[in-house]
């Protein structure tokens, strides 16, 4: 019996498997929106110097659009200039007659006194609050850059510590991570502490998206692996969805920074009552444990009797009773050939190796 029929063995894609991918599933709802989230949080609205403060002063009869009209300049696409303001204000292009030809002539500036900011369809976002435009805006680029830099950092250390410590213990980790960095993101006092708290972030997304899908993986039964991969893919898809909404409804960013960071807390909660990979557990020599879970799976799934074959019992004289299956044994001599597949050593030549590995690979790699 092989370790895909041991999981058939005690219910196959039973209640426990569908309440466990549920429970994993949940969290990648939120997961698009830590994602793609500088696309709202991030988002740069329409600006312009803010005008001579003496021109406020002593012209507070005129009307914004005048102030502006001789405070901006106008660029060659007939818009306001961003980045720069006139040297000295400009009361003759309130003139009607004036020409385009004399507003490029007038002696500029860059915004020393800061931005006005259209506030109308985002009313607080990191650019409007730390001014992340003109000789700043790639600082914005370099915060989302530093987010994808802890993904790729957290698959390679979260990767490696699932194989050592277990899937379950570094998922439980990764979502209090995700939740107490995404959290701290939405109280950072300066952009420093964003950028340091979104690389956090982006470690813990990894760690979630690896154990995430070896728990649901190794749990299911290999006919139904690949819809459960599929599945986890949708959920993440209307995730996305889920954030337009929610951004629509909270357009404060630290809010809606917020919003999407404090459900992992929930979600850190009821980890607790995951179970850990028996898989995992086998091939790591954790035979005893691997066997409670597998029991525990029979219970959920109401295969109770075949969940006792599995019973390690022992007598009054020391010996394991004869009516129950050596279920550690079993579990070893099922998986040995697992178990020496997973101590062979590999190297990036053998995912092209085979017709299968380099469809796979090549398919991989278009996908992402």
């Amino acid at each position: 019996m092989s370790f895909a029929e041991l999981l058939e063995h005690v219910g196959g894609m039973g209640r426990f498997q569908i309440t466990f991918l549920v429970l994993l599933a949940l969290p990648v709802f939120m997961m698009a929106s830590h994602n793609l989230l500088q696309n709202f949080t991030a988002a740069t609205p329409e600006h312009h110097c803010f005008v001579h403060h003496d021109a406020i002063y002593e012209n507070q009869s005129l009307t914004y659009e005048d102030l502006i009209k001789v405070s901006i300049p106008i660029d060659k696409k007939q818009q306001r200039e961003e980045c720069l303001r006139f040297v000295n204000l400009q009361w003759w292009l309130l003139n009607p007659n004036t020409t385009s030809v004399n507003r490029t002539e007038m002696e500029t500036e860059l915004c020393s006194d800061g931005w006005m900011y259209n506030r109308s369809i985002f009313p607080s976002t990191i650019v409007t609050e730390w001014n992340l435009v003109c000789a700043s805006r790639t600082l914005k680029q370099l915060a989302q850059s530093l987010y994808m830099a802890g993904i790729l950092l957290g698959g390679i250390v979260f990767g490696g510590l699932s194989d050592r410590y277990g899937r379950r213990s570094l998922i439980i980790w990764c979502y209090f991570q995700m939740a107490a960095m995404g959290s701290a993101t939405a109280f950072a006092p300066s952009f420093s502490f964003y950028c340091a708290f979104r690389f956090l972030t982006g470690m813990a997304f990894s760690g979630i998206v690896l154990n995430g899908v070896s728990l649901s993986v190794e749990w299911a039964p290999t006919k139904t692996r690949a819809i459960v991969g599929t599945l986890y893919g949708y959920a993440y898809t209307i995730g996305q969805f889920i954030l337009a909404g929610v951004a629509y409804l909270i357009q404060d960013w630290r809010w809606l920074q917020l919003t999407v960071s404090l459900p992992y807390f929930i979600f850190f909660f009821y980890s607790w009552w995951f179970a850990e990979s028996a898989r995992w557990l086998v091939i790591v020599g954790k035979q005893d444990q691997a066997v409670k879970e597998l029991k525990r799976v029979a219970r959920i799934n109401r295969k109770k009797d075949a969940g006792d074959k599995l019973n390690i019992e022992v007598n009054s004289a020391g010996l394991e009773d004869v009516e129950y299956l050596l279920a550690a044994k079993i579990l070893r001599s099922n998986m040995k050939e697992e178990i020496a597949t997973v101590k062979s050593s590999y190297t990036i030549t053998d995912l092209v190796r085979t017709p299968t590995m380099r469809r796979i690979s090549c398919c991989l790699c278009f996908v992402w």
